[in-house]
């Protein structure tokens, strides 16, 4: 019986510990659960946009980066494609004429903050707010012109993150899950070949990135992946232009 009253005193201690990191916290355990479909069920972030058109979004994230950007603008360029690029605001100064270049060719840039600063701690919403607004005023002055995408590095979000970029006058895109191509992680031209190819979809939008430390495997593997896409009908555009296809088909049903 002793054992069992101080069991019971651990218990209690452990449930009183719960209570008190739950006030400190401010954690909830009747919040609703932050899913994806929690979140596309109140329109708040886009995944993909499905549709009976072959209109793909390939898009960028992490750059400018002066060597690797360019030579992807090159492939872009051979087969008449447009992406959206997802840029990190502390690297617009120094690469310039490549934003320049991304809208003068028909592509669209994009926020992804300014420190590429991953959102899974409990920020302050000044600090969120400052890094996508950084980002903001630095592509405005650089383009002259705003795009209404926003991307958390690591596709990081929570309803702090949501309420800041939509203040903003953003909508938070990530990317259809059976697109990510984790060319950052260098897997093989193969691997990110076969995994665009093998589930391209109407409406989807490939995650691949124009700045990556170490080898640079995307380049390469567009060289197949568009070439292939082409020919199976695909048009290659960017988020805009299937954001814009979703708002018609909204209009027309």
């Amino acid at each position: 019986m002793k054992i069992n009253k101080f069991s019971m005193k651990q218990m209690m201690g452990i449930f009183l510990m719960g209570m008190l990191l739950m006030v400190t916290t401010g954690y909830d355990y009747n919040a609703p659960r932050k899913d994806r479909e929690y979140y596309e069920q109140r329109g708040e972030v886009v995944w993909e946009v499905p549709m009976d058109v072959k209109l793909i979004a390939f898009t960028f994230d992490d750059g400018p980066n002066a060597k690797t950007t360019p030579q992807i603008l090159d492939i872009l360029k051979q087969y008449d494609a447009k992406a959206t690029f997802f840029v990190v605001g502390n690297r617009i100064d120094a690469n310039q004429n490549i934003l320049k270049r991304q809208i003068e060719e028909g592509h669209e840039v994009a926020n992804h903050t300014y420190n590429h600063l991953f959102f899974d701690k409990a920020y302050p919403l000044e600090k969120i707010s400052k890094e996508i607004e950084s980002t903001k005023n630095k592509l405005l002055e650089v383009t002259q012109q705003f795009t209404p995408w926003f991307r958390p590095p690591g596709g990081i979000i929570n309803d702090d993150v949501i309420k800041v970029a939509q203040s903003q006058g953003y909508t938070v895109v990530l990317w259809s899950w059976h697109q990510d191509t984790r060319d950052w992680a260098s897997p093989g031209v193969g691997y990110i070949v076969n995994k665009v190819l093998n589930n391209a979809r109407n409406g989807d939008i490939v995650l691949m990135h124009d700045s990556i430390y170490g080898k640079n495997q995307t380049a390469e593997s567009l060289k197949q992946i568009l070439p292939v896409l082409k020919e199976k009908g695909f048009t290659f555009v960017t988020v805009s232009e299937l954001m814009k296809y979703k708002q018609a088909n909204k209009v027309n049903q």
